[in-house]
This record gives C-alpha cells, structure tokens and sequence, in this order.
C-alpha cells in the first residue's frame, strides 16, 4: 500500500489535488470571502472602541447632543456587517458546491476503481466494510471540507487579525492573553490528541459493525434455521461494545475540550479586566479600549476553542480518507493478454476479421514478427499439470491434467473443498496458476485479455444474482446490445418464458431486492437465460441445481440441457444423477484428480465414483 495509517501529510497532499483540480477560481473567491468575513469582525471590535471614546464619552454630560454623527457611523458599521453577512454566504455556498463535487469525483473513481479489482479483493472482505468506506468514511470527507476547513481557516484568520489588533492596543494585556493560549494549546493537545486517537478506531470499528451487520442480514435465513439468533446477537453485542467504547471516548474527549478551553478563556477574560481596570485608574488606557479589549479576548479565545473542536472532524475525515485511499491504492487486476476476440468470416477458406457480427468468433493473435492470426473460437480447454493455492505457500490443486474438446461435457464431482469450484475459477481467470498452463483453443490463457477471455464463457450459478430493474434487463445482462426478439428467444430456450408470461406484466415486471419475490427455480431459469443470452462456446455450471427442489430441477435442467447442445460445458454437481451423460467425469479429493472417464466406465471401476453413485460414499 503506498498510503499507510500515519501518513497524514501525503493524504494531505491527495486530498488537495482533488480541490484544487477544477476549483482554483471558486477556492480563491472563498478565500477571498474568508478574509472579508474575519476582517468585518475585527473591525466590529475595534468600532466598539471608537463608539465609546469618540463619540459615547463626549455626549455624556452635553449640554446639546447631537446624534448625527453618531447614528452615521451606525450606518457605516451596519453595511460592513452586511458585507461580512455576504461574504460569508458566499463562501459557504462556494463550499457546499466544491465538497460535492469532489465527493462526487472520489466515489466515481472509488467505484471505477473497483471494478477493476481482482476477485481476490472482495473474498477477503466485508462487503459491509467496503460499503461503509462509500458511505461513512465518504461523509467524514464531506463534512470536513463543507464545514471544519473553512472554519478553521476562517478562526486563524481571525485570531492573525485579533493579535494584531490587541498589540497595537495594549502589549500588556496582550501578554496576559497569550499566557492563556498557551495554557490552551497544551489542553487541547492532550485532549484533542486522545480524541483523535479514538475517533480513528471509531472509523474502524464502524466498518466492522457494517461488516457483521452485512453478512447477518444476507443469512439471515440461515441464522434462523439454524436457531443462530442468540449467538448472533452476542457478537453483534462485542462488535457493538467496541464501536460504543471508542465512540464515548472520542466524544467524551472532544465534548470536555470545548468547556475547558472556554473557562480558560474565561479566566483570561476576568484578568484582562481586572488589570485592564488597573490600568484605566492610573490613565493608561480609555474605558473604550477596556470594552474594546474585552471583546478582543472573546473574539480570540473563541475561534481558538473552534479550531480545537473541529480538528476531531478533520482527524476523523483524514482517517476516513486514508481507508478510500487504501481501496484506491489496491493492485488492480493484471492483464498482460494480447490475444482478443473478434467477428470472423470465412472468404476462400480462411478466417478474416469481420465488423460486423457474423456468429462466427476468432482469437486475433498478433506475433512478434508482425504478423497476425486469427484461431477460431471452438471452446477447448485444456489443463497441463497445474498447481494452484489462494496463498503462495498453501497449494489447493495438485496437477491437475485434463482436456475438454469443443462440445464435450465435462463434469467434476468430489468433497467440498475438493477444488471443484477452484478448477472453474482458473479457467475465467478469476486467479491465476502458480504453475503449469491452462489452453484455451490451444492458445495459453495468459495470452488471452480478460475481458475476451470471459466473454467466450458463460456462467450459471447456485447462488443466482439479479439486479434492480425489469426481468428483461435482467436477461439483457448477457448482452447489453440484445433486441427484445433475442431475450425472447432466450427465454424460451431456457423454459423461463413460460413463467415470465404469469407475470402481472410479464417482462417488464419490476425485479427488487435479488429477486426476492421470484423461487429460487425461477430465478435460476432467469440466470440460464442470460447465459443463453450471451451464446458463449464455453458454458460453467457450478451446482446450477443444488439448492432446487426435484420437481423444479426437472424444468431448469431442461432448459440446460437446451443450453448445453454444442457447447464445451463444466458441470459441477452434487446430485451425480444430472451428470450421467457426461462426456468426461472427474472424481477429485483434495485437490487431485483420482479418477476420470465416463459414467460407465467408473461405475465398472467400483472406485470412489462406485462408492458416491450407489451411496456407499456420501459427498460432503
């Protein structure tokens, strides 16, 4: 990671490129606005002094007052104020629009980002700790630069201005004065410091929370078969206890800053009047420059307080910032492939490139020497003694060897954990080999660019995903240039179509929360159609069927069985009756290949696939 916790400062530095960039004007009229505003309160103060000394003072005991004067230089202060007023409208409002529109940079590059991240990112994450970086971690973000920085900014200039205004009045009072700010300073160091601390850990822990929260409301079926509740609730309780611990002590740290530092002001304020008093008797110094002072302790001891309070957001926001920048920073998923698919025709006996879409696809393989060749896409596969781990030192498939030809049916049957599920994964290059080569159409996968590589394949699921929005989007997933005719035409290859028609309005019925008004066949008959959709040459099923009832595995398989003619097809499955009719029947156990051959040819083994067939052995 290029951004570890700690590195304030290159956060920092990554935070104002996103402001600067196409803001600069808009930052410079809010600057510009910041002074104002601080300057008219300033010499809202130093007005109090001239109203009393030149123009309070000589009235009192006249014999003809006039007014005038007086309520001119009202008059004059009234419109400063209005112009503070302005300035301060405006660069608020300037602030609002430059916060969101970074926020709204940093969650479209968040995203972009993440869809270029390797699986290998979301399997070892919540994905409730990665929802509350675009939520939680983005708000801190949003608050911080709406509100904390221009107070600060504003408060410093403010106090620069106080400062200087309080020297020329009195360097004694003023003395006095920064004898309290110092004391100030080192409260708010220890207070703020501690503060800070566990509002960084609040961050965290919030994420967990999510995180568990995420993954309780996605089970929660299960954690209710399983009568899981109370044990749930415990470690939700933990989680909860953490994330109440580090926020109490985040706040309780930050609510106490802001008394203490107004009582020391206080104290200061009470000194200052007391000496300034003195002073006043011994002539050293008008009753309007009192008056005037006093407000000067309040103007500076206030913005003080202030930025003591508003650094807990921006400690808060930069550790938000730091967890977006380390979903930023991730390594995204490597594609040094060259090979890519394309439409292809035959003239005169050869494969040529065609713009249009013919039905016919080919590999387009530039070489070093320059030329080009085209290899037509026919969906074999082939495994040469491949070894695989998720870590480098921990190996799941042990040379795995094995050859799909263009059509066959390929089916992989074993334990949970086998590496059933794994072998899949290799071929879409969702991971990659540590050894051996993986061919697809005699050309290795490596050479293969991703995005081509897995628009030859098809995927059908157990655990099927549908997203908000109509059936026939839905269906349309599998090629997002599709005409209706084709998603009809899909669906009825996969036996979806009949129910679709039920629907109240059929394919524009309205698809919400995963489908969760949908049965599970249903929408395992709408994942068949996408893949139908998509017509790849290669087709994965990974226990397409497991989690249906016999009845509706009758319809899906049926509508698979459609699916698979003239198609390369991996099938993973439980149930080995779906599978008899397989080209090739791998029997795997952790990770090794122990038998291979046809339905009829392992049954007259009376191996492992013997033993699973007739119940001897049970699958895990």
């Amino acid at each position: 990671m290029q951004n570890k916790k700690g590195s304030k400062g290159k956060t920092i530095k990554r935070l104002l490129k996103y402001v600067t960039k196409g803001y600069k004007l808009q930052l410079v009229v809010v600057l510009i606005s910041i002074i104002i505003s601080a300057l008219v309160g300033v010499l809202g103060v130093q007005f109090i002094k001239y109203l009393i000394d030149d123009f309070i003072t000589p009235l009192i005991g006249s014999q003809n007052p006039d007014y005038t004067s007086l309520l001119n230089v009202i008059m004059v202060m009234g419109v400063i104020y209005l112009v503070g007023v302005i300035a301060t409208y405006i660069y608020n409002r300037l602030m609002i629009n430059i916060s969101q529109g970074v926020l709204n940079e940093i969650r479209g590059e968040m995203f972009n980002h993440m869809q270029k991240l390797p699986i290998r990112y979301f399997d070892s994450r919540t994905h409730g700790d990665i929802m509350s970086t675009y939520t939680n971690d983005v708000d801190t973000l949003r608050q911080m630069l709406s509100q904390s920085i221009p107070q600060v900014f504003s408060a410093c200039v403010s106090m620069v201005a106080v400062l200087s205004a309080m020297f020329a009045t009195n360097i004694y009072l003023t003395l006095v004065v920064l004898a309290m700010v110092i004391l100030m300073i080192f409260v708010s160091r220890y207070l703020g410091g501690n503060s800070s601390r566990f509002f960084v850990k609040q961050q965290e822990d919030i994420g967990k929370v999510n995180g568990y929260i995420e993954e309780m409301m996605e089970g929660q079926k299960v954690v209710k078969v399983f009568n899981y509740e109370e044990e749930s609730k415990k470690k939700f309780d933990d989680l909860n206890e953490q994330l109440c611990d580090s926020m109490t002590k985040a706040n309780m740290y930050a609510n106490i800053l802001m008394p203490c530092i107004m009582n020391i002001g206080n104290l200061g304020y009470v000194l200052v009047a007391v000496i300034g008093g003195i002073l006043s008797v011994n002539g050293l110094l008008t009753i309007g420059s009192i008056a005037a002072f006093l407000q000067y302790v309040k103007a500076f001891t206030n913005p003080l307080g202030q930025v003591s309070q508003q650094m807990n957001s921006i400690v808060m926001a930069l550790a938000g910032a730091e967890r977006i920048f380390e979903l930023l920073d991730e390594e995204v998923e490597e594609d040094e492939g060259y090979v890519t698919l394309v439409n292809a025709k035959l003239e005169n006996g050869k494969i040529v490139e065609s713009k249009e879409r013919t039905g016919m696809w080919a590999w387009k393989h530039p070489h070093q020497d320059g030329r080009i060749t085209y290899t037509r896409l026919r969906g074999q596969v082939e495994f040469e003694n491949v070894q695989f781990g998720y870590e480098e030192n921990k190996r799941i498939l042990h040379d795995i060897t094995l050859s799909a030809k263009e059509g066959q049916k390929v089916s992989f049957v074993g334990a949970t954990g086998a590496g059933k599920t794994t072998i899949t994964n290799l071929i879409n290059r969702f991971y990659d080999i540590q050894e051996g080569k993986i061919r697809y159409d005699r050309i290795n996968i490596r050479k293969i660019k991703k995005d081509d590589l897995r628009r030859s394949l098809g995927m059908v699921l157990q655990d099927t995903s549908l997203f908000t929005g109509t059936i026939k989007d839905n269906i349309r997933y599998g090629k997002l240039d599709a005409t209706d005719e084709e998603v009809y035409e899909a669906a009825k290859l996969s036996n979806a179509d009949k129910f679709i028609k039920h629907l109240p309005n059929g394919y524009d019925t309205m698809i919400t929360g995963n489908g969760e008004g949908l049965s599970q066949g249903q929408r395992q008959l709408l994942s068949i159609a996408r893949a139908a959709l998509n017509n790849p040459p290669v087709l994965i099923l990974d226990e397409a069927t497991s989690s249906i009832d016999t009845r509706t595995e009758k319809i899906v398989q049926e509508g698979m069985d459609k699916l698979m003619k003239g198609r390369t097809v991996f099938v993973i499955a439980h149930r080995l009756s779906t599978i008899k009719n397989s080209d090739l029947i791998m029997v795997l156990d952790h990770g090794r290949i122990i038998e291979r051959g046809n339905h009829n040819e392992l049954i007259a083994k009376k191996g492992t696939y013997y033993g699973l067939y007739t119940g001897a052995i049970e699958i895990d």
